[in-house]
């Protein structure tokens, strides 16, 4: 079942690994007891691809955001997302400088590497579409001009999905732009404890340091995508995916780039853990995060208390494993 490759790929992946490790254990410095939400984070940014956090406040959204920024070394802006901020204030504006008596072009916050977009259902639809293409291009086209924004570029964008009032759900074309969804969850009472004492003698954010640079991560992303997925995992994966479009109880099955963005994310996943090569096990670990906010449940369905998470569990059942 497993190609293993015939280049050198595989010093390649212990790059990729030594370098998930470094960054694993500086985020770890402030994230207490979520290694495996901190590995799926790493995933993201591997992949070059957008992470929405999306928990109850107080859990750790922000801080995750903040810690795998500073970690990584690179441009950090934020937005707080709120119902009158501007499409402007997120791409940049152009205007008019007496002094110079020309034109000029002030950047907005996604000119930068990490763009943390906190409580990114506060604002409103038309703020939301300015990062569609963004996400989707890595571009922004101003007044005719398109500009390319800085590469790596990352959106770490948080919504907390309990509280609506006042809130602008997030929607398909949005959602589809997220190579991920995670949710934080509450720590166990050990944890808990541990954050307390951490977090009580002063924020270790704040001491933070960089574990690595933009250009290294870039390095990294480039070697992860030389991990082997076999021609019969290709085809496990894609039965998966279009399994979520073929299923009666889906409204909205996942699109093709829910299909690219398992299979980029099992070679991030598997890079990270050592391997050349990608195991069923890496697919289907990864497909509730992948998968899950890009489909959406019949109205039937939802009245029979079906969720996504139990459709994506009959799914995996049911599509046999490719063996050696």
């Amino acid at each position: 079942m497993a190609e293993r490759p015939v280049d050198g790929s595989v010093a390649a992946v212990e790059s990729v690994a030594r370098f998930g490790e470094r960054l694993l254990a500086n985020i770890e410095r402030v994230m207490i007891g979520k290694r495996a939400t901190i590995e799926l984070t790493l995933v993201a940014l591997l992949c070059e691809g957008h992470l929405l956090l999306e928990d109850v406040p107080g859990v750790g959204k922000t801080t995750l955001a903040r810690a795998l920024a500073r970690s990584i070394g690179g441009e950090f802006r934020r937005v707080q997302c709120t119902p009158d901020l501007l499409p402007s204030d997120i791409s940049g504006i152009t205007y008019y400088n007496q002094r110079r008596g020309e034109f000029e072009f002030r950047p907005g916050p996604v000119f930068a590497n990490v763009v943390l977009a906190d409580e990114i259902n506060r604002a409103t639809p038309r703020t939301q579409s300015a990062l569609l293409e963004a996400m989707a291009e890595r571009t922004v086209t101003i007044e005719g001009e398109t500009m390319p924004l800085p590469r790596p570029f990352l959106v770490l964008a948080t919504e907390n999905p309990i509280e609506l009032e006042g809130t602008f759900p997030l929607p398909e074309a949005q959602l589809d732009r997220f190579l991920i969804r995670l949710s934080i969850g509450y720590p166990d009472e050990a944890d808990e404890e541990a954050i307390f004492a951490r977090f009580g003698a002063g924020d270790p954010l704040a001491d933070l340091p960089a574990v690595t640079s933009p250009a290294d991560l870039i390095a990294v992303s480039t070697a992860a995508r030389a991990v082997t997925i076999s021609a019969d995992l290709r085809r496990y994966l894609t039965r998966l995916v279009r399994a979520t479009r073929a299923n009666e109880s889906v409204e909205l099955g996942a699109s093709p780039r829910g299909t690219l963005a398992l299979g980029r994310a099992a070679q991030a996943l598997a890079a990270l853990r050592g391997r050349d090569y990608v195991l069923p096990d890496d697919i289907k670990e990864l497909v509730p995060a992948t998968l899950a906010h890009r489909i959406i449940l019949s109205p039937e369905a939802r009245l029979r208390g079906r969720t996504v998470g139990q459709l994506l569990e009959e799914i995996v059942a049911s599509i046999p494993v490719p063996v050696e």
